[in-house]
């Protein structure tokens, strides 16, 4: 697991985010469970931590944008859109 920044965020507890492999690891607050979304450009990443709602930039630019999966190693990955 990357290292995680915590976010001013109701909803979002912390995030990391990776450049070289456009990996963006996002952790939860209420469920602790964390995702990470592929192909995530560094713009995208720049533009969701200068968003005054980081929940509400998570859900309609990034969440519906890009693959992600769960992160968790006793279950298998949950897999979200591949677009």
């Amino acid at each position: 697991m990357p290292n995680m920044i915590t976010v001013d965020s109701t909803n979002i507890e912390s995030v990391s985010y990776d450049p070289a492999s456009l990996k963006f690891h996002v952790r939860f607050l209420e469920s602790g469970k964390t995702y990470v979304f592929f192909g995530v450009e560094e713009e995208r990443f720049q533009k969701f931590m200068q968003a005054d709602s980081k929940g509400e930039y998570l859900n309609n630019e990034i969440k519906t944008h890009y693959r992600y999966e769960k992160v968790d190693p006793d279950s298998a990955p949950k897999r979200g859109i591949d677009t």
